[in-house]
């Protein structure tokens, strides 16, 4: 393999995600200097979509940042009172008012926890203003916390000086010249996007802002961002202890350190892992709550490839292989009961209470066996959404929901016992599936989400926002 990468420490890597019961791996890209080494998806899993990266989000609006800072919109040693000044008498003398981007960017605004729930709830109009009126715990800078609003404060006052959402900021500083095509940004209140999270982009893209950044900065003969910022955003602004030994390593602007390089990640397993000392980046979607394991794979697998003294050609060709045949396995059905021919059209309200039952926004689901193939239609209170579903395999579509959005699915279904339909679902613009089994006897249905949406998962949070 080029670049000096041993294929078979990717295939090792491979192996140890697809047999790890805690791990589910969606897409996976290597570079070394710059090149593509490895690449592959875990079908119906693909290249080309854009999926939801929770966390990764962060990463973007540092880089949104980083803009803002070299056009003079923002300074880093702003109160956040100076870009929402219209809040300043309720907040008053309060440590709130010290609170600058600086603090906000290393997540040491000082509170000791997430304070996201509390900024909506004082403000579901503006969490700006819900965050502001809820003072630190301690003086800010001195403590990290991990909290959503500190990431959503600075997305709101560089798209407010700006001007534009954070996206069409982005576009033609990052998006355009890094080839990055169509995103989506989920927005709260509407219009302002998230910052923290809700960003849809693909494992390419992933990749190509941690090759920005490895390269501090320079993409092609040009410096998009500062390199001193990437040297600052990059290293340790705070220190962290949050448990695991790589959530541990401290935390820079809006990027975590590891003990090995430093990186992006989000919610359910995506991972943007930058790797100076091997000149290499490593890009993981997947949908998996332990994402320790995750890392301990790369460090124990993947990593001593990286410097390979020795190329063996013949685990090249097998990698190869490997990488175009990966794939989630489908629903596992027995044969089909006597009782299937009364599922024609059958509806089974969800028994969300029920022991093993997920809460789901999904208030039933309809079976639909007539016609050329099976179909289910998932309800929401105020939605639904109409999908084929595969016979021991995965079925793809793109089907709208009731809003007329397009929510791209791909959805296996089989008899797991006399009485129990299954059907499994993936929501393909996310990390997201769910189980969702039908009892004829008693017209229930259960459902399990494997990770559960940190939403709840709705519909209209389970695609990419399309303008």
């Amino acid at each position: 393999m080029s670049q000096g990468v041993d294929a078979a420490a990717i295939a090792a890597f491979v192996d140890a995600v697809d047999t790890d019961p805690a791990v589910e791996v969606h897409g996976l890209m290597v570079l070394r200097h710059g090149q593509v080494v490895a690449e592959g998806w875990w079908a119906p899993h693909t290249a080309e979509r854009t999926r939801l990266l929770y966390s990764i989000s962060k990463s973007f609006t540092s880089t949104a940042l980083a803009f803002a800072l070299d056009e003079g919109l923002v300074d880093l040693d702003d109160t956040v009172l100076r870009h929402f000044p219209e809040y300043a008498d309720e907040v008053g003398a309060s440590q709130s008012a010290s609170i600058t981007l600086r603090h906000l960017a290393s997540m040491a605004a000082g509170h000791r926890h997430d304070m996201w729930r509390e900024a909506v709830a004082g403000d579901p109009k503006d969490p700006v203003r819900g965050f502001l009126l809820s003072p630190p715990d301690e003086a800010p800078g001195n403590v990290f916390a991990y909290s959503q609003p500190c990431t959503y404060t600075v997305a709101a006052a560089i798209q407010r000086r700006s001007g534009q959402r954070l996206s069409d900021y982005l576009r033609p500083r990052l998006f355009d010249p890094l080839g990055i095509g169509e995103v989506g940004w989920l927005c709260f209140p509407p219009g302002r996007e998230q910052g923290f999270s809700g960003l849809f982009a693909r494992t390419e893209d992933v990749a190509k802002l941690g090759q920005l950044y490895l390269q501090r900065g320079r993409w092609g003969d040009t410096q998009l961002i500062p390199a001193a910022y990437v040297d600052d955003a990059t290293s340790v602004r705070v220190t962290t202890d949050e448990g695991n030994p790589d959530w541990s390593q401290g935390y820079g602007y809006y990027f975590w350190m590891s003990r090995h390089g430093y990186r992006g990640d989000g919610a359910f397993g995506q991972f943007c892992l930058v790797l100076p000392e091997h000149e290499a980046v490593v890009a993981i979607t997947g949908g998996t709550e332990d994402m320790q394991a995750v890392l301990d794979h790369v460090w124990e697998h993947l990593l001593p490839g990286l410097d390979a003294a020795a190329i063996d050609e013949d685990a090249h060709a097998d990698l190869l292989r490997r990488l175009t045949t990966l794939g989630l396995p489908p629903c596992q059905s027995e044969s089909v009961p006597a009782r299937a021919e009364h599922i024609d059209s059958v509806t089974f309200s969800m028994a969300s209470s029920s022991v093993g039952a997920t809460a789901t926004a999904f208030s039933s689901i309809t079976v639909d066996g007539a016609g050329d193939g099976l179909s289910v239609t998932l309800h929401e209170r105020d939605n639904a959404l109409t999908f084929g579903v595969g016979d021991g395999e995965w079925l793809a579509s793109e089907p709208r929901d009731a809003r007329a959005d397009v929510v791209p699915v791909a959805a296996s279904g089989g008899w797991i016992d006399d009485d129990t339909f299954r059907v499994e679902v993936i929501f393909l613009e996310t990390p997201h599936r769910i189980d969702i089994d039908c009892s004829v006897s008693t017209g229930t249905a259960l459902a399990s989400w494997r990770g559960t949406p940190l939403d709840g998962g709705r519909l209209k949070t389970l695609h990419r926002p399309r303008d």
